[in-house]
């Protein structure tokens, strides 16, 4: 039976694909892909010549048909996105979603995934979650963010003009703990620094980022004590309420609002 392939492809160098990737996109019969100029470079290098069609989020919802109606005419599809893999803030999952509903067969062929390969570059330690880039509207971005946890790392996709300001947002909302901040990740001027993100900034930027936060710090003897015992211990000091529970949410690495609760409650 017919069936779609979500292939993996290079997210830098171009050498960072499997064989069975290229056995793949030689065998099908039409190839989903963002720009079809783009993914004509990677095919190009390995002789890859096959009818490209556009699959991009401006056009993702009117393609499942015929997408579909390829595999039940017994052609085989790949979808490409422009690097890594599909679905990772790239289209694709609205067509498994679609495939499954219908019955149709698909499968994945793995592969490089920056968010991945950015997490082993940190050296921060499992578990970790993906979360994708952050939200451009501040009220979805706040709700992104209160369904994190600080107890474990978080990666997200950052691009060239808000690197600074997603790291500044991202110390406001977790407070400081250490940072890597990978940049063109399998290029040549491919990097890992690593920094206290109240300190992190970066000068001139270029490149394509991705952020690894790591969990909160267990070193502050506060956080030993009850959340309320540690707001009281910098009200004691002399911060007002609202300081000291925001200081004490930053101390754990959790959203202010769980500790808000527990004196509301």
């Amino acid at each position: 039976m017919a069936k779609v392939f979500f292939v993996a492809t290079p997210i830098g160098n171009l050498n960072d694909i499997s064989f069975r990737a290229i056995e793949t996109l030689k065998s099908v019969d039409v190839i989903l892909c963002e720009d079809t100029r783009h993914s004509k470079i990677l095919l190009d290098r390995y002789e890859i010549a096959k009818p490209l069609k556009s699959f991009h989020k401006f056009n993702e919802v009117k393609t499942l048909d015929y997408v579909c109606g390829l595999v039940r005419d017994g052609k085989d599809v790949a979808v490409i996105s422009d690097a890594g893999m599909p679905c990772i803030s790239d289209p694709g999952y609205l067509l498994v979603q679609r495939l499954l509903d219908e019955g149709l067969e698909y499968t994945v062929i793995p592969g490089a995934c920056a968010f991945v390969t950015a997490f082993v570059l940190s050296g921060f330690e499992a578990p970790f979650a993906f979360a994708g880039f952050l939200k451009e509207k501040a009220s979805d971005r706040k709700k992104q963010l209160e369904g994190l946890s600080g107890n474990m790392v978080n990666v997200f996709y950052s691009a060239v003009h808000n690197i600074n300001d997603d790291l500044k947002t991202l110390y406001e909302f977790f407070g400081d703990r250490k940072v890597a901040v990978v940049k063109e990740i399998s290029k040549m001027y491919e990097s890992v620094e690593i920094f206290d993100l109240k300190d992190a900034c970066l000068e001139n930027p270029k490149g394509e980022f991705v952020i690894v936060l790591d969990k909160v710090a267990q070193t502050n003897a506060l956080n030993d004590l009850h959340p309320k015992a540690h707001v009281e211990f910098y009200i004691n000091g002399g911060m007002k309420k609202m300081d000291a529970i925001k200081q004490t949410a930053k101390d754990r690495g959790v959203n202010k609002n769980e500790i808000y609760k527990l004196f509301v409650d």
